[in-house]
């Protein structure tokens, strides 16, 4: 029996075998866009084009900075922004900003010069028409009075930087969404939350003095009833207590240093306000404190700059006018228009050193909610409906009104 299959080598069958299969294509896969922030891309109702990238078809992506309707721009801030917005705010809107911290700067020096100059006048009539007998009662009841006559215009000076705290952090929080109101309307906004506002600084106040109080009355009883060991321990707790002092000073000022903002722009109570600035300082203590005491350094670092030339002056003009200290009218009308012109360069120091201060801690609010809610975002929102003429929309500032979910700052470019 024959086999009459015939052999064929390998080779020649394989070509045959990938000829009759047909190739394999690998499938197309469509470009893959680049991740995007949803904090920068935000739509815009009115052209249809995002922030962050272009809508256009075919267009490379590309990358715009945030919107800047305002005072900031609508992202987590640094510490150059806040810095440059802190001055910014006296430039942006003087008359509400610098003209009312002027204006209440001014009536609280002009009160507390006429109320001690006044009552200093009349204590030291008494004491010179006093006779020899009763000198000595009437100039300790003379001194108790101008104390208590300092320490009236120094509690309306508390209540006068609270309230211009509160219309400055309002400016602040309409200068970010681009809007810029005259003080009437800032007054006006700020009605119903001054009282508040006023009661926080009492409250503060009358907390620092009692603390103060207490323990000042402690050492002087160690000190009395101890002898020389009450006097050793008294000044042993003195030294403790004022290292304590200072650090809880720091730390529950930190802390609760945007109640201000909250109970003027969120209007909540000031206990809700207290908790509320709690939660947002939280895990950005260092932070707060860090540029709060930097402007504090700067502004103080100006004042001093700005008032070295006025003593300057003034003790040229003294060895000039009177060169052998003879103290004539001249030389006293002198004084007199020289230590008037220094009040007047400390009122206009004060008042910016006020603005820029109240302005730096609304900042701080600001960048601390956008960090931790989202709250540029909204603002975006916000800014956009108002600027197509919706005004119903809800403003994202308010306590209660619709905010992002918390993003992560470490994700975020802007970080």
């Amino acid at each position: 029996m024959t086999d009459e299959q015939k052999w064929a080598s390998p080779a020649a069958v394989v070509p045959a075998i990938a000829a009759a299969v047909p190739p394999i294509v690998p499938p197309v896969m469509p470009p893959v866009a680049p991740p995007v922030d949803p904090r920068f891309v935000v739509q815009n109702s009115s052209t249809g084009n995002g922030y962050g990238y272009e809508g256009a078809g075919g267009a490379q992506p590309g990358w715009t900075p945030p919107p800047k309707p305002g005072l900031i721009p609508l992202r987590p801030l640094d510490l150059g922004t806040i810095l440059g917005a802190s001055f910014r705010v006296l430039r942006r809107n003087p008359k509400p900003t610098f003209g009312a911290a002027l204006l209440i700067q001014g009536s609280v020096y002009l009160l507390l010069i006429l109320v001690v100059a006044g009552v200093t006048f009349n204590a030291v009539s008494r004491v010179n028409s006093s006779s020899s007998q009763n000198t000595d009662q009437i100039t300790a009841g003379a001194t108790g009075l101008i104390i208590v006559a300092s320490i009236i215009p120094a509690l309306l000076a508390v209540i006068a930087s609270a309230v211009l705290q509160g219309i400055i952090v309002l400016e602040v929080s309409r200068g970010a969404v681009g809007e810029k109101l005259t003080l009437r309307a800032l007054w006006t906004k700020a009605r119903g939350r001054i009282g508040a506002l006023i009661g926080w600084a009492a409250l503060l106040v009358l907390t620092v003095t009692v603390v103060l109080g207490a323990i000042v009355l402690i050492i002087v009883m160690l000190a009395v009833s101890l002898g020389t060991g009450g006097i050793i321990a008294a000044v042993l707790i003195g030294f403790l207590a004022s290292f304590s002092l200072v650090v809880a000073f720091v730390w529950l000022s930190t802390k609760l240093a945007l109640v201000p903002s909250v109970l003027m722009i969120e209007r909540l109570s000031i206990r809700d306000s207290v908790a509320r600035s709690w939660s947002l300082t939280r895990g950005y203590f260092w932070r707060t404190f860090g540029i709060t005491l930097l402007v504090a350094a700067i502004i103080g670092f100006v004042s001093q700059v700005a008032s070295i030339p006025l003593s300057i002056v003034t003790q040229f003009a003294t060895v000039l006018f009177d060169p052998q200290g003879q103290k004539g009218s001249g030389v006293t009308v002198l004084l007199v228009v020289v230590s008037l012109l220094a009040v007047v360069i400390a009122v206009v120091i004060q008042s910016i050193t006020s603005v820029v201060q109240s302005a730096t801690t609304g900042l701080i609010y600001l960048d601390l909610r956008i960090r931790k809610e989202g709250l540029d975002l909204e603002l975006v929102r916000y800014v956009e409906a108002r600027q197509s003429g919706n005004s119903s929309v809800v403003d994202p500032l308010l306590h209660g009104a619709p905010v992002s979910p918390a993003l992560v700052a470490d994700e975020s470019p802007w970080a």
